[in-house]
């Protein structure tokens, strides 16, 4: 159970401060910007219809972009797999008395399963940025 939830909340700190520390100081540097500088982000953004937020296409103010992407689908793919291991742990306490131990195919299956379900989220969310998802 302890190493469940240090593994979450280590890839939690990892998420947010790999991911939010970085953007936060890309968004400084943007704000920090001359307007001159900003020909190609309006190149890229000014008339890209998914930032309706930051205004009406040719009078945006440039700011930084972070594009979803891939991002949303490998968070549910992540998800969907997180509650999936996490069953296989109750059924295993529930028939074996326990996660780990019981017998030997039970350890081995259960084993076999969760590599597969590593696998399968690398493939997913590889095939998912590439464009074939």
């Amino acid at each position: 159970d302890a190493s469940v939830g240090n593994v979450t909340g280590s890839n939690s700190v990892n998420v947010f401060l790999g991911l939010g520390l970085p953007w936060m100081i890309a968004s400084l540097f943007w704000s920090c910007k001359s307007a001159h500088s900003h020909d190609k982000w309006d190149a890229l953004y000014q008339h890209d219809p998914d930032l309706w937020r930051l205004g009406p296409p040719g009078q945006r103010h440039p700011a930084f972009v972070v594009k979803a992407g891939g991002l949303v689908f490998s968070v549910l793919v992540f998800s969907c797999f997180a509650v999936i291991c996490i069953s296989i742990l109750f059924a295993r306490r529930r028939y074996f008395g326990g996660e780990l131990g019981g017998p030997q195919v039970a350890k081995r299956l259960t084993s076999a399963g969760l590599v597969f379900l590593w696998f399968l989220y690398i493939l997913l969310s590889s095939l998912k940025v590439k464009g074939v998802l």
